[in-house]
C-alpha cells in the first residue's frame, strides 16, 4: 500500500463521488475506481458500498478512513 491509495481512498469518502474526487485529485475517474478496488483487494475488504449514489463508506470504511487520516497527516 502506498500514500496514494489512502488519499485517493479519503478523497472519495470525503468528496462522496469518485467524479469529483477525480476532479480533487487531477486525475481521471476509470484510474482512481481502479485503485481504490486494488487497496480492498489488498486488504481483502469493501470500503465503499457499490452503487449507492452518494457514495457510502462501509463500516470497514468508517473504521479505515479515520486511521487513513491520521496516517496522512502524520506524513506531511
Amino acid at each position: 500500500m502506498e500514500l496514494k491509495h489512502l488519499k485517493y481512498f479519503v478523497a472519495v469518502a470525503e468528496e462522496q463521488s469518485y467524479t469529483k474526487a477525480a476532479q480533487r485529485l487531477f486525475i481521471s475517474q476509470p484510474p482512481l475506481s481502479r485503485q481504490i478496488q486494488n487497496l480492498e483487494n489488498e486488504l481483502g475488504v469493501q470500503l465503499f458500498e457499490r452503487g449507492s449514489r452518494p457514495v457510502k463508506m462501509t463500516e470497514v470504511g468508517q473504521f479505515f478512513y479515520l486511521h487513513a487520516v491520521k496516517l496522512l497527516t502524520q506524513a506531511k
